[in-house]
């Protein structure tokens, strides 16, 4: 055994040098504390047995424990300015937040109303919107979703394609928007749609006239997703007319680097499931662990996750400081996060032979979790062809 760290998985020397090749991202102490205490929490409140429950109900999550989250850790309010209500955290923590609710598949309303739609009311420029949005957000009381992918199911400008009509206080919304996460409990709608003017935002209240919303049978079911048809329903323009993908392509920035946070939480999960099997499960008189084959496949994935942790973790940065190197970085650590998180999913399974694939052991939650957000806000392909325009390839 090598003199190095490899606190991991002490299996073999092969594991050495992905902590070598890992930048050193180092947290505060009191960020470390943050970790902490949202890991006992999560760990107490999003339970494997808490999850498969939360999944199989129509609204998909606990109100009491969201309540909880808002009240008692003020989890929602955690990077919103203290201005409109929250604690004025930075990206930083919020994506160590990510992290471990990844690690612990928690199902309830955070990314659809915190990570989008906070973010889409700060990034607006709408200091009347802001006020009036953002403590409610803070406290948990609304639920915001963001509705700007159509059926067409592309994930840029290009495939908005609903019309906005009239002008003023006067605006009606007609369409259907797909894949809206938490779609179906949502009580506050940002809507992007097209005005003369280009690709606007628009608030919908969740209880206005000609919504109809439909759940979608979705692989993932730790993340509802709607369709939600909007027939000449009232809206208030959000920000400048015209602006709104401005808006939103600094958004879905901060989100890529927000599910990536997420993503390294649950692959990390699933390498400590696979080493902990490997070091345990007994075969020929000896631990699995043992066996090169095995070795390696727990080395690939510890060389994958400390990697991912590396571009998740420097994205956070980015976003925390908005600098020029988000677009660019977002669009890396969400191609890399998404592949490394799935294919350590898929490992986890491989390791853990039978047992792995059946619906009583939870590498099979974390494997659909891997692939929906794999494919969430564009797929590893789109996100390098993104970055490849990004940085004038």
């Amino acid at each position: 055994m090598c003199g190095h760290m490899c606190t991991q998985a002490d299996l073999c020397d092969e594991m050495q040098p992905c902590k070598l090749l890992a930048m050193n991202f180092a947290f505060t102490e009191e960020q470390e504390e943050l970790r902490s205490t949202i890991r006992a929490f999560m760990e107490a409140k999003s339970s494997e047995e808490a999850v498969r429950e939360q999944m199989e109900t129509d609204q998909g999550y606990d109100t009491e424990v969201w309540t909880q989250m808002a009240e008692q850790m003020g989890l929602q309010g955690l990077a919103i300015p203290e201005e409109y209500g929250g604690s004025g955290f930075s990206f930083v923590e919020l994506g160590i937040v990510l992290e471990e609710m990844g690690r612990a598949l928690l199902c309830a309303p955070f990314f659809s109303s915190v990570v989008l739609g906070a973010n889409t009311l700060l990034q607006s420029g709408d200091d009347a919107a802001k006020a009036e949005h953002l403590p409610k957000i803070a406290s948990g009381e609304t639920i915001a979703a963001v509705a700007f992918t159509e059926e067409n199911g592309r994930w840029d400008e290009e495939g908005i394609e609903m019309q906005a009509s009239g002008s003023g206080s006067d605006v009606t919304l007609s369409g259907t928007k797909s894949f809206v996460i938490d779609g179906h409990i949502a009580n506050l709608f940002i809507v992007a749609a097209k005005s003369p003017a280009g690709t606007s935002l628009y608030l919908v209240d969740g209880d206005a006239s000609g919504i109809t919303r439909t759940q979608l049978s979705t692989m993932d079911q730790t993340r509802k997703q709607a369709k939600v048809e909007f027939a000449n329903t009232p809206a208030t323009l959000l920000g400048t007319e015209g602006a709104g993908w401005n808006v939103l392509s600094t958004v879905l920035d901060l989100v890529a680097v927000g599910l990536a946070a997420e993503q390294v939480g649950g692959a990390q999960m699933v390498l400590e499931q696979a080493v902990e099997y490997a070091k345990v499960r007994v075969q020929f008189g000896r631990p699995i662990g043992s066996f090169q084959a095995i070795k390696h496949k727990c080395a690939d994935m510890l060389l994958e996750v400390e990697s991912a942790k590396s571009a998740a973790y420097y994205g956070l940065w980015c976003a925390a400081e908005m600098n020029d190197e988000l677009p660019s970085t977002a669009s890396l650590a969400k191609a890399y996060c998404s592949e490394a998180y799935f294919h350590a999913a898929g490992e986890n399974i491989q390791i853990h032979g039978g047992i792995g694939f059946t619906w009583e052991h939870p590498a099979h939650l974390y494997f659909k979790r891997a692939k929906s957000s794999e494919l969430l806000f564009g797929d590893p392909t789109y996100h390098r062809e993104q970055l490849a325009q990004r940085i004038g390839i």
